[in-house]
């Protein structure tokens, strides 16, 4: 019974991934200001779903600091972004 319920599990799992279920939401916004040395970025976005936010401006940091090389001042960008250790983080980058 309990290798029946694993492979249930495994496989609503597989199905979830394959269909997306568990795919980044993606938000659009304007980067107002990079700051390097605080690897920080602050965006006007749009409603942030996920973190069940309106939309507003916030900074953000991120999780990769190339992010900061990507991205400038006035650019319009999609991106997804999540609380990582109590931090508002931009997790990816749509490219």
């Amino acid at each position: 019974m309990k290798k029946l319920l694993t492979f249930t599990a495994a496989c609503a799992l597989a199905t979830a991934l394959a269909t997306g279920a568990f795919a980044a939401e993606y938000t659009k916004g304007t980067v107002k200001k990079v700051d390097l040395k605080g690897k920080k970025v602050t965006i006007i976005h749009e409603e942030l779903k996920n973190l069940d936010m309106p939309a507003m401006t916030m900074v953000f940091k991120v999780a990769d600091d190339a992010m900061l090389e990507k991205v400038k001042e006035g650019q319009e960008i999609e991106f997804s972004a999540d609380r990582i250790n109590g931090n508002l983080t931009v997790v990816d980058l749509k490219e």
